[in-house]
């Protein structure tokens, strides 16, 4: 029973069978992150809490990771709970975000609300995802975007929309229809 439990978090967490008898000292790092939350997987457990789960990754090894725990919040229903210093990742991937400051929470809600306090957070030492800052600086500069976009996916419909409706010459001459 054991033995099936693993193998089926190590499929959970995509790990390929070829590596399921591989020393963990033959895996590269994203897989070893891999191995180790299929670990507690095999346990089935309620809850999964990841400390900083792709740190030291590349950016191709980060997604992987966070779409397969994205998955398994879906999948097994798991409560995820995510810590973490990438304002982009918490953007994309998390319902409600607690920020901590000296122990304490200071906001709790979810990410779209809380960046929208971007300079609060900055006196925190904490930064919003990079497309806030473009967002508002859009905004400041006259064009009609959402502000609150927190993800690239959201500016770029806020934006495309946005130029739409100013029936910018941008969309006709640059092809952004296409």
């Amino acid at each position: 029973e054991a033995e099936k439990e693993a193998k089926q978090a190590l499929t959970h967490v995509g790990v390929k069978e070829s590596n399921f008898k591989k020393s963990p000292f033959e895996l590269s790092g994203g897989q070893k992150k891999r191995v180790a939350i299929a670990g507690v997987l095999a346990m089935n457990p309620k809850i999964l809490i990841l400390d900083e789960p792709t740190a030291g990754l590349d950016p191709k090894g980060r997604d992987d990771i966070l779409d397969q725990i994205a998955e398994l919040h879906k999948v097994r229903g798991i409560t995820i709970v995510l810590v973490s210093h990438s304002m982009e990742d918490i953007a994309k991937y998390v319902e409600r975000l607690i920020v901590m400051n000296h122990g304490e929470a200071v906001f709790d809600d979810t990410p779209k609300k809380v960046f929208s306090h971007y300079k609060e957070l900055e006196n925190m030492g904490l930064a919003a995802p990079q497309i806030t800052y473009i967002m508002h600086a859009l905004k400041e500069h006259g064009l009609n975007v959402d502000a609150d976009a927190t993800t690239v996916e959201e500016a770029r419909d806020s934006i495309l929309a946005a130029l739409k409706a100013s029936d910018s010459p941008l969309l006709k001459e640059g092809g952004a229809e296409k």
